[in-house]
């Protein structure tokens, strides 16, 4: 079974909008091999004690200290936590509440500690997730499964899916001839054909309804391209698993989807790319941080990439967005191009957290701008 915690734009904003007299960010790379957990548990306590020294260096209050350090430990205790993991974990933490996310991605590693919460790494998780829908659809059997990187994929139980296209149309086969000249021979197929996918897509869109989690159709002929012309969830992809879905495991799909998902995200970056290079002669693009910072304050950035690895201490004026960069990472300053991400995220730019090598120039961030600065 999969357990993973994707925060939607709503709660990334909330955990964006988050000030307090600490602001602690935990990453760490785990595993849904309960056994194995106890390894990651060691490391949370070892970050913790990161955490600590920073906030005693700074003369953090005591009290409010020993609040937040308990409820890490309790954390790393409580073995029916540890029991349901993924590939990495994101935990938020100030002195009066925690919140966890159980994600898919391989993530970095780390400890932040500021009055806001460090979350470009969880940009990544938003940006490429990795996971995907797979819609095995024939005529024999319809089933939904969903997939995440490293992990087994599952059958998703949707109430109301038919089971196959005779029985979800009142037919013993497809080739019954109907009672007019229309729903004869290749003509009446293809009607029943759009019957049965609109019966799959009616029964799918409570399942899929406000998400935006990649759907790869595993179909073959007619039946592929007439679904593809009914559905209505707008995150369908191009390419499908063009192999007879009957005989293929859950593990058989999933292992055909990764190579579309991946090209599917490198369309995605390409595209970017080239709006990038396109922009750059207009002067409507920037890599340097301080002009991304204003022009994320002001709300000017339409898209920006940002390195979800490293970390720029500093300070962003919260009128002006003027940078000031530090050479210490303290439990003060917090990080220059996460806080531009989170300025851009609320006013509506497409943030993308990638790796260096997918950043233009190779800088910080790279971002797209509304207007010329």
């Amino acid at each position: 079974m999969l357990y993973i915690d994707l925060p939607t734009r709503s709660e990334f904003n909330t955990l964006f909008n988050t000030r307090a007299d600490t602001c602690v960010s935990f990453y760490l790379k785990t595993t849904p091999v309960t056994q194995d957990t106890q390894a990651t548990r060691i490391e949370l306590g070892n970050l913790l004690r990161e955490a600590q020294v920073q906030l005693e260096a700074d003369g953090f209050d005591k009290r409010r200290l020993a609040a937040l350090s308990e409820q890490i430990t309790d954390l790393v205790d409580d073995d029916e936590f540890w029991r349901f993991q993924a590939n990495s974990l994101a935990i938020f933490a100030t002195p009066d509440n925690l919140r966890t996310y159980r994600l898919a991605n391989d993530l970095t590693t780390m400890v932040q500690v500021a009055d806001r919460f460090h979350l470009k790494p969880l940009l990544r998780a938003v940006t490429f997730p990795h996971s995907a829908f797979i819609l095995a659809f024939s005529e024999n059997a319809v089933r939904l499964a969903e997939m995440h990187a490293n992990l087994p994929p599952t059958v998703v139980k949707v109430p109301g899916l038919p089971r196959d296209a005779a029985s979800a149309l009142g037919l013993s086969t497809l080739n019954e001839r109907g009672g007019g000249r229309r729903l004869q021979g290749s003509e009446g197929q293809n009607v029943r054909f759009r019957q049965f996918a609109r019966l799959v897509d009616n029964a799918l869109r409570p399942i899929l309804s406000g998400r935006e989690t990649p759907l790869v159709l595993a179909a073959t002929g007619r039946l592929a391209s007439v679904y593809a012309e009914l559905n209505s969830y707008p995150h369908l992809l191009k390419e499908t698993i063009a192999d007879s879905p009957d005989r293929l495991s859950e593990s058989e799909l999933a292992e055909r989807a990764r190579p579309i998902l991946d090209a599917h995200y490198a369309e995605q970056l390409a595209a970017v790319h080239a709006t990038y290079d396109q922009r750059a002669s207009q002067r409507r693009t920037t890599s340097d941080l301080s002009d991304a910072a204003r022009a994320a304050t002001f709300g000017a950035i339409d898209t920006l990439l940002v390195d979800i690895d490293s970390v720029v201490p500093g300070f962003v004026d919260e009128e002006t967005g003027a940078v000031t960069l530090v050479d210490v990472d303290d439990a003060r300053a917090y990080g220059v191009v996460d806080e531009i991400a989170g300025r851009a995220f609320g006013t509506g730019a497409r943030v993308l957290g990638v790796r260096r090598a997918d950043v233009p120039g190779g800088g910080e961030l790279a971002a797209i701008l509304r207007h010329p600065l």
